[in-house]
């Protein structure tokens, strides 16, 4: 019988997961199935992009894994049972069951209103295509000289709040941060951020916590009201549920627990990569939610999966951080350098050069998806017949 392996949605991670495992096992020993809920891969780092207005070529998974051996089915998952291997999920004909002997959970994250009042009500999010399109057709609706409040002063709120400024220069920005601007930047990545933002005419709130969103202003803990006719919340992501459902370990935002190799401590025939796993990095830090760290986890994964499989040699590469890649519209870029636990160097590649740099980071991430061994060679492996693994076996060992 062909070992079944079941991918559980198709962004960065699981794409790249699913397609570098069609390329390490024989067809004839495997059958691997990516679920997803839409038909398209969404190129979620340019969400901000989509948000003012720009045109993304549409990306069919159809055509991505057209002849990788991958079937592609379109399902939302509904529900997983890792005690009995199976995946509930409900497609156009209705609900059904998948059922697994490996399965690899990349389900990913969406926007997090964190409790706020009048966030889920009145905020808009760039976490998915839904909510990248909902807010670019408000703006279209923005006359000249109205208010837009970015909350969050990481990475999504820099390049969202950036890239409206300088689409609709007309329009009133401002970002709402609860640290400093770019505060865990280089002082000349900080520099730069600031010049952008003056360039681009943003006014920044520093250090102050949104403790409610109404239809047209946002509050600060102070009690000042900041008018904002359309409100951006970049606070930060939350996972999804179905996680926190089983009897997986997870942590208490509900990440998958796992180890080096992305295999969930409590249940070995479960691997989990991106933004729903809690796996550790250099210093013993958890890696952030982020395209940087998911996909390395996807290529750990896959490799894992295979090595267990074919009795090969596991991977052994540490994950690691580079740089941190920022977009401030299309003209401008910043690239923090950073330390392998991602912490900021002094040195920082700034201006219309890291704009470029940003782009083709972000082509190389979509590239990466269709083609998930990077131009290595491809060695296919047959799988070594063994009985199933046995629940709560050491992560390290074969099963």
């Amino acid at each position: 019988m062909q070992h079944r392996i079941v991918v559980l949605g198709a962004g960065y991670t699981g794409a790249i997961a699913a397609g570098r495992l069609a390329k390490r096992l024989h067809r004839e020993d495997v059958a691997i199935t990516l679920v997803n809920a839409g038909p398209d891969f969404v190129e979620r780092v340019r969400m901000h992009q989509l948000a003012v207005g720009q045109e993304l070529a549409p990306r069919p998974l159809s055509t991505m894994f057209a002849g990788t051996g991958v079937t592609l089915k379109l399902a939302e998952v509904t529900g997983v049972d890792v005690d009995r291997r199976t995946v509930a999920v409900t497609t156009a004909h209705g609900a059904e069951e998948l059922a697994y002997d490996t399965l690899v959970y990349a389900l990913g994250s969406g926007w997090d209103d964190q409790g706020v009042p009048g966030t889920a009500e009145h905020a808009h999010d760039i976490a998915g295509r839904a909510g990248a399109l909902r807010l670019r057709e408000r703006l279209a609706r923005l006359d000249a000289g109205q208010s837009v409040v970015v909350v969050g002063g990481g990475l999504t709120g820099l390049e969202a709040a950036t890239e409206i400024a300088e689409a609709r220069p007309e329009l009133d920005v401002t970002l709402a941060a609860r640290g400093g601007l770019g505060d865990w930047l280089s002082p000349k990545g900080r520099d730069h951020l600031r010049k952008v933002f003056a360039k681009l005419g943003i006014t920044a709130y520093e250090h102050v916590a949104v403790t409610g969103v109404g239809a047209d202003r946002v509050t600060l803990a102070d009690g000042t009201s900041v008018p904002a006719a359309v409100t951006v919340w970049t606070t930060g992501f939350a996972v999804h549920p179905i996680a926190r459902a089983t009897t997986l370990e997870v942590t208490e935002t509900g990440r998958i627990v796992v180890d080096g190799t992305m295999r969930s401590v409590s249940h070995p025939e479960v691997y989990a990569v991106g933004d729903a796993a809690m796996a550790m990095g250099p210093g013993d830090k958890p890696l952030r939610m982020s395209c940087a760290s998911g996909t390395p986890m996807a290529w750990q994964a896959a490799d894992a999966i295979a090595a267990r499989l074919t009795g090969g040699k596991m991977p052994d590469a540490p994950l690691r951080y580079f740089n941190q890649c920022v977009s401030l519209g299309r003209r401008e870029g910043l690239i923090q350098y950073v330390t392998a636990d991602d912490r900021a160097v002094r040195a920082a590649l700034t201006g219309r050069l890291a704009a470029v740099y940003k782009e083709l980071v972000c082509k190389g991430a979509a590239w990466g998806v269709a083609n998930p061994t990077l131009g290595m060679p491809v060695r296919r492996r047959r799988v070594v017949r063994q009985t199933a693994p046995v629940a709560g076996a050491a992560a390290g060992t074969p099963a």
